[in-house]
Order: structure tokens, then C-alpha cells, then sequence
């Protein structure tokens, strides 16, 4: 698959089949994120992949929704502020846009493996945080449900999307 296809294929995805995810395919998706690239190449980020029934609970109860739940496996990225590079000029942290680049890669990963995922980022992140035992400077940012999509669009394509006229300023 191409990545024009894969990126026009991916969708959020908000209910999944029961059905486990094999570990060839997590060892994949987080070798992506693994390649992503970061700031000063400083990699501040940590992934864990939720798979046992306790730490399923703690994500789910940082996000009590009922479609969050039909979700085989969790991978929460997290970043640590004492990795990230701060922008000298203003002390501009980019552990953020790290977090964001590394989990695109995975939802493109994660698309190209016939897999679906949704990015949640409003969760509780101090649930998470005390339900994993997390360390001070270590920050929960984004939490993907993971597995094989039940009842989507065949076509995602259909979406609405703003026009490069709309999105765009040639200067």
C-alpha cells in the first residue's frame, strides 16, 4: 500500500471487533514510532502497551466511555520532560510535538496493518498517571485504542475536509 492510501484510509475508529491483536503487529507499530523523528533527536518519549486486564481497567477508567472499551489493547505514549529539548530563544518545550509525530506514525502503522485506532486525548491523565505509578516528570499524553475495526465507513474518503484553498496562504 502506498502512503497516499493510507493516509486517505485512515479513520478514527470507535468500535472494534473481539478480537486480540498478535505481538508481530504491536512489535510493528511501535518500531515506527521507534523511526519517528524528534527534536535534537532526543526521543523523550516511552510507550506502554496495555494488554493485561488491570492495566486495560486504568485506561479505561481514565476514559469511561462505552466504545472505549470494546478496544483489545491500549498503547499510552508518554513523554519526559527531562529528555525533551526546550527552544533556548523562549524555553518553548517540545515534548508534545515529539508525542505527536511519534503516535502519527503509529496510527499510519497502525492503518496499513488493517488495524484501527482513534487519538484520545481526554483522558485523566492523573488516573493514569497514579495507575501506572508514573514518575514526576514523566507526562501521559495520548492514549490509542487498538484492534481490528467493527462497522466503518468502507470509504473514508467521505469525509469532510476543508479545501487546500481553505487551508492554505501562498505568500
Amino acid at each position: 500500500m502506498k502512503l497516499d492510501e493510507i493516509i486517505q484510509l485512515r479513520r478514527s475508529v470507535r468500535k472494534f471487533k473481539d478480537q486480540s491483536v498478535d505481538k508481530e503487529f504491536i512489535d510493528e507499530i511501535i518500531e515506527s514510532a521507534r523511526l519517528a523523528p524528534s527534536a535534537v533527536n532526543f526521543q523523550p518519549w516511552k510507550f506502554y502497551i496495555c494488554r493485561s486486564e488491570e492495566a486495560k481497567k486504568i485506561m479505561r477508567q481514565s476514559y469511561p466511555r462505552e466504545w472505549f472499551n470494546s478496544a483489545p489493547l491500549y498503547i499510552l505514549a508518554c513523554g519526559d520532560h527531562q529528555q525533551s529539548w526546550k527552544r533556548p530563544c523562549d524555553g518553548k518545550d517540545h515534548l508534545d510535538i515529539d508525542i505527536a509525530i511519534a503516535v502519527e506514525h503509529m496510527v499510519l502503522k497502525i492503518t496499513e496493518l488493517g488495524l484501527g485506532t482513534c487519538w484520545v486525548c481526554n483522558f485523566n491523565s492523573q488516573t493514569v498517571k497514579e495507575g501506572l505509578q508514573l514518575s514526576e516528570n514523566v507526562e501521559p499524553i495520548v492514549l490509542l485504542p487498538v484492534g481490528y475495526p467493527e462497522n466503518v465507513d468502507p470509504d473514508p474518503r467521505n469525509k469532510k475536509r476543508k479545501s487546500p484553498e481553505e487551508i492554505t496562504k501562498w505568500i
